[in-house]
């Protein structure tokens, strides 16, 4: 694996034990956190196979089209494009006034990152922990 490419899975990984610590908290969880968090893990971990297939991107948030850009996007995840570009908004609109989660969104985030950072993992060719 390229230096660039790992240093792309610790912080996807880093963001993944964000999500999972918060939404767990058991007094005041920050369920805006959960769904910023879920949604930058998966996005690193899009960019960690674009890089490892030295394939160059813009700066972008997009789940949806860095999927698409892969070279051989998993299977698994063509099914769920939708729904990343649901976890896309999601995490955007919580950052800002007049919107905020309830528990349900930030569970759906997690799942989706859960499941997305499981086939992405294989793709690279790290175990699934």
């Amino acid at each position: 694996m390229k230096p660039l490419t790992a240093e792309w899975v610790e912080k996807a990984e880093k963001d993944f034990g964000s999500a999972q610590h918060e939404f767990r908290r058991r007094k005041s969880p920050n369920y805006d956190s959960v769904c910023w968090h879920s949604q930058q893990s998966v996005e690193k971990y899009l960019k960690a196979c674009r890089q490892e297939a030295s394939i160059s991107f813009r700066k972008t948030h997009n789940l949806p089209e860095l999927l698409g850009l892969l070279p051989a996007p998993p299977a698994e995840l063509l099914p769920l494009q939708a729904q990343l570009g649901d976890l896309t908004s999601l995490s955007i609109d919580v950052r800002y006034p007049g919107r905020t989660s309830d528990k349900t969104g930030p569970k759906e985030a997690l799942a989706l990152a859960r499941r997305a950072r499981r086939e992405l993992r294989v793709v690279l060719g790290l175990p699934v922990a």
